[in-house]
């Protein structure tokens, strides 16, 4: 499961997100996981690392956040449109079988209680810096990046290869109710 994934600096982890795709929040909490689709994630800084992700106040992932202080943002694929879709539209608030409903399937790197989601583009893991008033003014979340991998089938050497890539390992971009995009072609500029 983890053969294809690879490291990516942290100078350049921001990469991973600039593209503006859909993405998957995940978070442990005392034995708990769970995982929740976000469209509202963008890169801050290059140095050290750092994200910003809308969370709204009723979500059960930001409670873990709030009380593990960790989280992960993934980039999913196309072939995981109606996961991504499920874990979106339905909350563990209400639904304790959600992950297992949603048909995810979770793993964790050495050394990490982080659950983190199989056949994603990328994951990046990120500590909370805690800031209460943007989170409860706003939503907004601020994560220092620690660590980044990314799948080396559509991510190497820092840059992305979906012009290469199987339409089902292509990102997501959400536009409304069911509806996606996959990414598109590739298109250099003089």
């Amino acid at each position: 499961m983890t053969s294809h994934i690879e490291p990516v600096e942290l100078e350049k982890a921001y990469r991973l997100i600039n593209h503006g795709p859909t993405t998957l929040v995940s978070s442990h909490h005392d034995g708990i996981d769970n995982v929740m689709s976000a469209s509202w994630v963008c890169g801050l800084e290059f140095k050290p690392a750092k994200l910003t992700v809308v969370l709204d106040k009723s979500t059960f992932t930001r409670k873990l956040i709030e009380q593990s202080h960790k989280f992960v943002i993934h980039v999913p694929t196309a072939g995981q449109a109606e996961m991504v879709h499920y874990l979106g539209t339905h909350s563990r608030s209400g639904e304790t079988d959600k992950l297992a409903a949603s048909g995810v399937q979770l793993f964790q790197l050495p050394d990490s209680e982080l659950p983190l989601v199989a056949g994603c583009a990328a994951w990046l893991y990120c500590e909370l810096i805690p800031l209460p008033q943007n989170q409860n003014d706003h939503d907004l979340f601020i994560g220092e990046i620690k660590g980044a991998w990314a799948d080396n089938r559509v991510f190497k050497q820092g840059r992305w290869l979906f012009e290469d890539a199987p339409d089902e390992m292509r990102s997501l971009h959400y536009i409304a109710g069911k509806r996606f995009y996959k990414t598109g072609s590739l298109l250099d500029v003089e």
